[in-house]
C-alpha cells in the first residue's frame, strides 16, 4: 500500500520579499497558471510543480503563498550550489548565541501536544548545541498554533508550517493541521514530535535536505526543482551529496512515522550551532576536532622563500592559516 503523502511545510517569509503569506488551500485552484508566472515562480527559487492559483497570488510547494507582486521581485542572492540531497540553510540564521529560544502553545490544545513539544525539545537539547530550547506557558519565542485544512486533490495533506529566522531571531510561529487526516483521531506523540523537530528546524534557518528534488521523498511522478534558490540555499558541509533517506528536513513523511536527527542532522546541526566554533576547530565525523598547522607550499622568491602554512583535520580538510616570508627555508612552526 502506498504510503500518504504528507507534505511538512516551510513558509519562506523573508521580509524584503515575502508578506501576507496565509493558509489558502481550501480556495478551489483556477484552470490553468500562465507560462510566463511559472517562469517568475522559477526564478524566484520555488518548484513550479502543482502551482495552487488562489486569491492574490500563488500557492507553491504545497504551503508557500507568494503574492503576485512577489513574483516582479528580483532575488539578489547569487546562484548557488544545486545537489540532489545535502543538508542546506538559508542565508538567515539565529544569532546572539549562546541562547535560549522559549516555545509556547496556545489554549486548549490535548496534552499530546504539550507532550510532543517536550520531546522534540529534549531531542535538541540532547545534542548540546549554543541553542537550546525551553517549553513556557505563553508569549514563547516560538508560538504553536493550529489550522484546520483538508488534503489535496493527490492525496498529500499539508501537516504544519513555518518560517525562517529573521533578524537573527527564529520564525516566531509554527501551526499544526488539526484535520484528522493529518494525525488521526488520536495523534500518536512521537509522530507529531518529529513534525515539531521539522518546523523546529526552519524557525532556524534550515531548507529541505531534498529541497533540490522533491521526488526523494514526495514520490513525485517529476522532480521540481526550486531553480536559483534565491532565499538562500547554502550547503553544509560533511552532509551527504547522495540520497539521505532518513534526514528530519525531508519535505515529505509517511503517517505515524517517528524521524528524529539521523548522523549527517546532527553535523548540520553542530555545523551552524554547536559550540565548536574556533578558527582552528571543526566536527570530523561528529566529533569537535582542533586541527593542526602544517606547511601545505613552499614557492622560491627572490631573496628567499613564501612558506604558505594551513590548518589541516583528520578528514583531509584544510583552511589557509599564515604565509610567510623567509630568507633561508620554511620553519615548521610558522608561530
Amino acid at each position: 500500500m502506498k504510503p500518504i503523502r504528507m507534505v511538512l511545510a516551510c513558509l519562506l517569509l523573508l521580509a524584503c520579499f515575502l508578506t501576507n503569506c496565509k493558509q489558502e488551500s481550501r480556495v478551489a485552484p483556477k484552470s490553468s497558471v500562465p507560462s510566463e508566472d511559472l517562469d517568475k515562480i522559477a526564478r524566484a527559487g520555488f518548484s513550479t510543480y502543482n502551482v495552487m492559483d488562489v486569491d492574490s497570488g500563488y500557492i507553491v510547494e504545497g504551503d508557500i503563498f507568494l503574492r503576485y507582486d512577489y513574483l516582479d521581485v528580483k532575488p539578489n542572492s547569487p546562484l548557488l550550489q544545486i545537489a540532489e540531497s545535502e543538508q542546506y540553510h538559508t542565508y538567515a540564521l539565529v544569532t546572539g548565541t549562546p541562547r535560549v529560544i522559549s516555545i509556547s502553545l496556545a489554549a486548549g490544545l490535548p496534552t499530546v501536544f504539550t507532550t510532543a513539544v517536550d520531546e522534540a525539545i529534549a531531542r535538541y537539547n540532547a545534542l548540546g548545541l549554543k541553542l537550546s530550547f525551553q517549553r513556557v506557558s505563553s508569549g514563547g519565542n516560538i508560538n504553536i498554533t493550529t489550522f484546520y485544512q483538508a488534503p489535496y486533490p493527490d492525496g498529500s495533506i499539508v501537516l504544519g508550517s513555518s518560517g525562517f529566522p529573521s533578524g537573527g531571531n527564529p520564525y516566531n510561529s509554527i501551526t499544526l493541521n488539526t484535520h484528522p487526516q493529518a494525525y488521526g483521531s488520536s495523534p500518536d506523540m512521537l509522530y507529531l514530535a518529529s513534525v515539531l523537530q521539522h518546523e523546529i528546524g526552519h524557525c532556524i534557518g534550515f531548507r529541505h535536505t531534498d529541497y533540490s528534488n522533491r521526488n526523494y521523498s514526495c514520490n513525485y511522478s517529476s522532480s521540481p526543482n526550486e531553480g536559483e534558490a534565491g532565499v538562500g540555499a547554502v550547503h553544509i558541509p560533511g552532509t551527504p551529496t547522495t540520497g539521505d533517506p532518513n534526514s528530519f528536513m525531508l519535505a515529505c513523511t509517511s503517517f505515524g512515522l517517528n524521524r528524529s536527527f539521523n548522523a549527517n542532522d546532527i553535523i548540520a546541526l553542530q555545523s551552524l550551532y554547536g559550540s565548536c566554533d574556533r578558527v582552528d576547530q571543526r566536527y570530523v565525523n561528529g566529533v569537535c576536532e582542533t586541527a593542526t598547522i602544517e606547511l601545505t607550499n613552499v614557492t622560491e622568491a627572490p631573496r628567499g622563500y613564501v612558506c604558505s602554512y594551513s590548518y589541516v583535520w583528520s578528514d583531509g580538510s584544510e583552511k589557509p592559516y599564515k604565509t610567510l616570508r623567509t630568507a633561508q627555508g620554511c620553519p615548521s612552526d610558522p608561530d
